[in-house]
């Protein structure tokens, strides 16, 4: 349990805001995929800690940063902190994404809404690793679209927007790349009807895929139970055994 300085709260967009936090200490090791939960202050109407994503790991600058969706009273709160407010985290929880066997494999990263925000800090390990990827985003509309040009920084950067405002009109498994490229490792985090349609598709080609899962974690630690899946091996914790999940350990109807 760290408590964090807030270096700055960035407004994305028209729902998002990037939280870059500090310490005084160097921050401990984390690996893309994993979590924090965030405690929320002053809001007598939040009880429970908020988990949200590990975005991104800045060591020069000994930053981490959150990609929050203000979308209710707890990440509401969470939006109002101010640079050198501190924020009480547990971090880092939960298992992260494999990595590929070696730098020829051809890795795709698709993520939806907020969705995105942990293949950041994927993408940029499997950079260092020698792995180029390719990130295919989704959103709702054009100006949902946050963050593109750190991704484009990494890799090859494909769009889908619902209302067709950028990119390719649709949902993201319509992306004509699905059908012109073939992959040999799919990772992907968003909403849970479209990580479905990700992993029947990876399934169908016969393609390695892992998935980001976004049960309600209330605890992080595997206490209050709140998250549990069923898996072929039994219920799982996925704050403790996930978030992230090779699709051929789901029970989902794919």
């Amino acid at each position: 349990m760290l408590d964090l300085k807030v270096v700055a709260a960035q407004p994305l967009g028209n729902r998002y805001v990037l939280l870059r936090l500090t310490a005084d200490e160097q921050l401990p090791d984390m690996v893309p995929g994993q979590f924090a939960e965030l405690r929320v202050d002053g809001s007598p109407a939040t009880f429970l800690r908020r988990p949200i994503s590990i975005n991104f790991l800045d060591r020069k600058r000994n930053e981490v940063w959150f990609l929050v969706a203000v979308v209710g009273e707890g990440t509401s709160r969470l939006a109002k902190l101010r640079m050198g407010d501190l924020l009480n985290c547990i971090i880092p929880l939960g298992n992260g994404f494999s990595m590929p066997a070696g730098p020829d494999e051809k890795v795709l990263l698709i993520g939806g809404g907020v969705g995105v925000a942990p293949l950041l800090f994927l993408g940029e390990k499997l950079m260092e690793s020698g792995c180029k990827p390719t990130f295919l985003l989704g959103a709702r509309t054009a100006s949902d679209l946050v963050m593109l040009e750190h991704f484009k920084r990494l890799g090859r950067v494909l769009v889908t927007t619902e209302d067709g405002t950028d990119g390719e009109k649709g949902f993201v498994t319509q992306h004509p790349i699905l059908e012109n490229e073939r992959f040999d490792r799919i990772c992907t985090c968003g909403p849970k009807p479209m990580m479905v349609a990700v992993a029947r598709y990876a399934k169908a080609q016969g393609i390695d895929c892992e998935v980001s899962l976004e049960n309600m974690m209330a605890c992080g630690l595997g206490a209050c139970l709140c998250c549990v899946e069923e898996t072929k091996e039994g219920n799982i914790c996925v704050c403790k055994q996930g978030p992230v999940l090779n699709i051929n350990q789901l029970l989902w109807h794919i």
